[in-house]
């Protein structure tokens, strides 16, 4: 071996080391880095390398194909055509180089089984992904929804990953696979067509290069986006209810109110779900509570409103009041109708003695004789037939005058 190829290989293990011990951060990392350095084994290098590198792959993120630890990792591997029967054996002598591509695009479940396919293909494999760029990809299948940037995050940040290839070419070429040691390529096994040829993997299949893997129904990018398109309307307002303004989602003034009043709506309907739950959670208690207060509510009812209750006694009360204030005060005691000939002061004279209960006095009397002998000389008035059509006549007796004068005088006005 030539002094040349020795310092070259030392070179290529000081690099190795170097790339490594910027990776590490514990202890036991920097320990295991600076035996790399000093052990002088190429074979037990690749392997220690490799242990080391498999501990930090769960540290740490990925590296691209151009990082310094992807570099030595591809510097320190002997490549060489590696048998399918060996790869499977475990008895390559050193880690089998599978490469796969894809675009990545909203990295899903059925990408991860895809790239642990790849990883756990042969016994010992160290696993490149290439990721094509936004142009390349937006020109042969379409728009994607993330970024090539955050495409390439995303699988760099797979457990199963150890390398990342940026801008990987939509086609193979010998130059590709000799640049990065490509053992095997692990892809489904469903023709992929260009303008140019039938199977992009033609040249890879021809060779006994090519690892199928297989796809996850039911699950892929385009199944994603269709679901996204068909619940718009769900999503739309989901991003206005956390923050996103109607131009940030390309939504017009019209359909962003309408979507809020249907968040809105919706609000309102889930807290009526919830208090009708916790109405039906308490309904128990609340039927224990009201059966113990019951009693007592009717109790204090019959005592307001009841028969002999405190409201009857008070409205009673109140009525006799209302009705005494409301009645007729009574008449006066009515006088005695006078006689039939106009004198009625005998009358008068006797009821008031009567009433009195004595002996009535020597004026009253006399008064009273008097009052029989005028009644005694006086002719007797005329018969009540006769009385108005004697009314006008001069030979009237004594009754007719005074009638005539009682009627000429002026009722003095009572007292009330």
């Amino acid at each position: 071996m030539s002094r040349k190829r020795v310092r070259g290989e030392d070179n290529t293990k000081l690099k190795m080391a170097e790339a490594i011990s910027t990776r590490s951060v514990g202890a036991g990392e920097w320990q295991g880095s600076e035996l790399l350095a000093q052990n002088g084994s190429d074979t037990s290098f690749c392997s220690s390398s490799q242990t080391l590198m498999l501990s930090q792959s769960l540290r740490f993120a990925a590296p691209f194909s151009t990082d310094p630890i992807a570099v030595a990792e591809r510097e320190c591997c002997a490549y060489g055509r590696v048998a399918r029967a060996a790869a499977a054996a475990g008895t390559a002598g050193r880690r089998v180089r599978v490469y796969s591509d894809g675009i990545y695009d909203m990295f899903h479940q059925g990408h991860a089984r895809q790239l642990q396919q790849a990883k756990t293909v042969f016994p010992n494999v160290y696993l490149i992904v290439g990721v094509c760029n936004d142009q390349l990809t937006h020109s042969r299948k379409g728009r994607t929804v993330m970024t090539e940037d955050e495409r390439y995050e995303a699988v760099r940040h797979c457990r199963y990953v150890d390398e990342v290839v940026r801008d990987a070419p939509w086609e193979y070429d010998e130059a590709f696979m000799e640049k990065h040691k490509i053992d095997f390529v692990a892809h489904d096994d469903i023709p992929y067509t260009t303008e140019d040829c039938d199977d992009t993997y033609a040249m890879i299949k021809s060779k006994d290069m090519f690892v199928a893997t297989e796809r996850t129904e039911g699950v892929s990018t385009s199944d994603i986006v269709a679901r996204i398109v068909r619940d718009y309307d769900i999503y739309v307002r989901r991003n206005l209810a956390r923050g996103y303004s109607a131009k940030e989602l390309n939504v017009s003034f019209l359909n962003e109110k309408k979507f809020r009043l249907q968040n809105k709506m919706d609000e309102l309907k889930d807290k009526g779900k919830k208090v009708m739950t916790n109405i039906g959670e308490k309904r128990v208690d609340i039927l224990t509570k009201w059966e113990e207060k019951s009693r007592e509510l009717i109790d204090a009812f019959l005592l307001l409103f009841g028969p002999d209750g405190r409201l009857s006694s008070i409205w009673n009360e109140s009525k006799g009041r209302l009705m005494q204030a409301l009645s007729q005060p009574p008449s006066p005691r009515a006088s005695p109708p006078p006689s039939e000939n106009g004198d009625d002061s005998q009358d008068r004279a006797l009821a008031l003695a009567s009433a009195h209960d004595a002996a009535p006095a020597p004026a009253l009397a006399r008064a009273l004789a008097h009052a029989r002998a005028h009644r005694s000389s006086a002719s007797p008035p005329p018969p009540k037939s006769r009385r108005y059509e004697t009314l006008w006549e001069p030979q009237a007796g004594n009754w007719m005058r005074r009638a005539l004068k009682g009627w000429g005088r002026k009722r003095p006005h009572s007292a009330s």
